[in-house]
């Protein structure tokens, strides 16, 4: 296993790879400043790979723009956004905790159920920040009409002292620009569209709604709602 030696990225040193997903790769960084100051963020930067593909760049830089706006206690904040070697990133607040999808899985395998109070609470945050990014309005009182369009277990976080924080604002719509032609990107988060969104139709903010209606379903019922491949799903 190639051991992660830590890097300087600009103003922040890279500490460790967290993840890697379809879009980007994830890091655990630090930003230092004068006087001993510390502090520790997460850096999201757009897979090497991708650094071509200027229709997505530009749905990145877009996105990310609109995250900044977002300043609410269930919506994970964004401190910074730029380019470095031409590599586009995202700094954010670094959460200490587990995705949804990771706590009701291990949750299943101990045969420990969530409980009542814990779903309702869990979801209830997930509708307090959506109904914010919904009804955002800019300086000019004009709604932003903001959709996150990929609410899914996995980008909902829940930290361990019980805060709910909706993830990856920053790159939802970059990614649903390549729903038709590459379909690995959206596999496993099919099943949480709706039926507008995974046919390709206008959508607004009800999309997120439904996602959320099926993470409710999915945390009382403990089971899937739609299982199989992208395709299955696609003809349900």
């Amino acid at each position: 296993m190639t051991v992660f030696k830590p890097i300087q990225f600009g103003k922040y040193q890279l500490l460790d790879k967290i993840a890697v997903g379809g879009m980007a790769e994830l890091y655990r960084a630090k930003l230092t400043g004068a006087e001993g100051f510390e502090k520790l963020i997460a850096i999201k930067k757009i897979l090497p790979n991708l650094s071509e593909e200027q229709n997505l760049i530009s749905s990145f830089i877009d996105e990310a723009k609109l995250a900044a706006l977002l300043h609410h206690e269930n919506i994970v904040q964004i401190y910074d956004f730029g380019s470095m070697d031409d590599e586009y990133f995202i700094a954010m607040e670094f959460l200490f905790g587990k995705d949804l999808r990771t706590i009701r899985q291990t949750a299943k395998e101990r045969e420990m159920p969530l409980g009542m109070e814990n779903i309702l609470h869990i979801i209830s945050r997930i509708c307090a920040g959506l109904d914010y990014s919904h009804n955002l309005k800019d300086l000019h009182g004009q709604p932003l009409n903001i959709i996150h369009r990929d609410i899914n277990p996995q980008n909902i976080l829940v930290t361990y002292e019980g805060q709910v924080k909706i993830i990856d604002y920053g790159i939802a719509k970059a990614a649903s620009q390549n729903t038709k032609t590459r379909e690995n990107l959206i596999k496993g988060k099919l099943a949480y569209m709706s039926p507008e969104q995974a046919n390709g139709q206008t959508i607004d903010h009800r999309s997120d709604i439904f996602s959320t209606g099926i993470i409710l379903y999915e945390l009382l019922a403990v089971k899937r709602m739609f299982e199989g491949e992208t395709m299955h799903v696609l003809s349900l």
